[in-house]
């Protein structure tokens, strides 16, 4: 038995052990897999992440996020535990709700901290690993984040207006600030869609609703 992940034709492949993985996982394994839900009070990312314990050899992936980075953490590392594919059970140091927006739940992120092993994330599109020196500030948009190294990021937003604070969609400018020195791990961000663009005599519209 091995505690390495090998990332080969698009899987994550772990060995026998007890895994923290995302619902769905492993997709295929030798011998067993049982899954059970963690225990504990303020497990911030228990919905997103069950235990997983494999007697032989196993094969993680998800199709709606292909692309997988294995991401070692020498330095403690802060990831989004809804893009967490599987890391080693012991890794896991906690977890926590980043609040981007003070005194709102609006763009937060839940993350998953891990301070040792590694951790292999999936994302919908290829990650990327930036460094921020000393000094330096990166925005990032809330969808694209995948992963950081240092403290937590803060919110900023160039003007909050009241369908910002209306809607329950977070706000349409907001991003989030990396203060170096870190390491953020990001992906490609998606549009946001505007709550206006729907209408029942649209053909899009009709096609992606079924009306």
């Amino acid at each position: 038995m091995t505690d390495a992940a090998t990332i080969a034709g698009g899987f994550a492949e772990v060995d026998a052990g007890t895994w923290l993985a995302c619902r769905g996982q492993p997709a295929a394994f030798l011998g067993d897999a049982v899954r059970r839900r963690r225990k504990g009070f303020f497990l911030r990312d228990r919905a997103s992440l069950d235990l997983v314990t494999t007697t032989g050899r196993a094969w993680c992936a998800d199709a709606s996020r292909p692309f997988l980075t294995h991401i070692p953490c020498a330095a403690p590392v802060s990831a989004v535990s809804s893009k967490v594919l599987v890391a080693p059970e012991a890794a896991r140091s906690g977890a926590e709700l980043v609040k981007v927006i003070p005194m709102s739940a609006k763009g937060s992120l839940v993350a998953t901290r891990f301070e040792k092993e590694w951790v292999v994330m999936a994302t919908a599109s290829r990650a990327t690993r930036i460094v921020v020196k000393d000094g330096d500030t990166l925005s990032v948009r809330p969808g694209a984040v995948v992963a950081w190294t240092g403290p937590r990021p803060t919110g900023y937003v160039r003007r909050l207006g009241m369908l910002d604070i209306l809607l329950p969609r977070s706000p349409r400018e907001l991003v989030l600030h990396f203060h170096g020195p870190c390491v953020v791990w990001s992906e490609g961000a998606a549009p946001q869609l505007s709550p206006f663009k729907f209408s029942p005599f649209n053909s899009a519209s009709r096609r992606v609703y079924g009306v």
